[in-house]
């Protein structure tokens, strides 16, 4: 069963290539060419995936990407003719599931919408609670909280949390989080982790250059500590 895909590319000529690849794929397909036009479209129809175009007249796709993830976990696929690593992280750190740079293969931009559908599909299971010391994370509700009180994360941030309190212990090396948690290969960008995981520790640690939960294995990644509090020797 295919899924409803809004596409916001102010490229006339770019955006009729992407929906034809997307509904050959059996997707229903809506296109907008400016920002404030896919917010409306976004908050009426509520896709099933975003496909953004970060220059874009009215509104520009990194504020698209900023408004809408205050409101929905709708996953997003930027597009973007910036090509730097900073560019890159602004886009992810605001709650990006993908990034795509011009010019690009519409089959990789298929691909790409495949993997993520596949990850929302898998991560929709029963309800389930992970609690590690006085943290919990529930993934069904999409909630972390700390001694009881509700912590503000990034849904970038909820996913590494809710992939490491999985499965405690576990080492998870850079790039397998970022597949874990984005759906797709980075392979240039581990350091999206490290700075995810810096503002992870800033609101769940009582001590953020001590952690207790969010544990680096250094030269391999990062865990979540079986026993918060209880130094190990990784």
């Amino acid at each position: 069963m295919g899924a409803r895909i809004l596409v916001a590319e102010d490229d006339v000529k770019q955006a009729e290539l992407v929906r034809r690849y997307l509904e050959r794929e059996g997707h229903s397909v809506v296109v907008t060419h400016d920002g404030r036009t896919a917010l409306d479209e976004a908050r009426r129809r509520q896709p099933d995936l975003l496909v953004l175009d970060v220059m874009m007249p009215r509104v520009d796709g990194l504020d698209v990407c900023r408004i809408l993830r205050t409101e929905s976990d709708t996953p997003i696929i930027m597009l973007t003719a910036r090509s730097t690593e900073d560019d890159l992280l602004l886009g992810l750190d605001l709650g990006a599931d993908d990034y795509l740079t011009k010019p690009y293969s519409p089959r990789e931009l298929v691909a790409r919408v495949r993997t993520i559908l596949r990850r929302v599909e898998r991560h929709r299971a029963p309800h389930s609670r992970h609690r590690i010391g006085a943290l919990t994370v529930d993934t069904d509700r999409h909630q972390v909280y700390v001694d009881g009180r509700e912590i503000d994360v990034t849904p970038a941030e909820f996913k590494i949390l809710a992939c490491l309190c999985a499965e405690p212990g576990r080492v998870f090396p850079r790039q397998k989080l970022l597949e874990e948690a984005f759906g797709f290969d980075h392979y240039a960008l581990d350091r999206t982790v490290d700075v995810h995981v810096m503002n992870l520790r800033r609101k769940i640690e009582a001590d953020p250059g001590a952690p207790a939960y969010l544990l680096t294995v250094y030269g391999v990644g990062y865990k979540m500590a079986d026993h918060p509090g209880v130094r190990d020797a990784s």
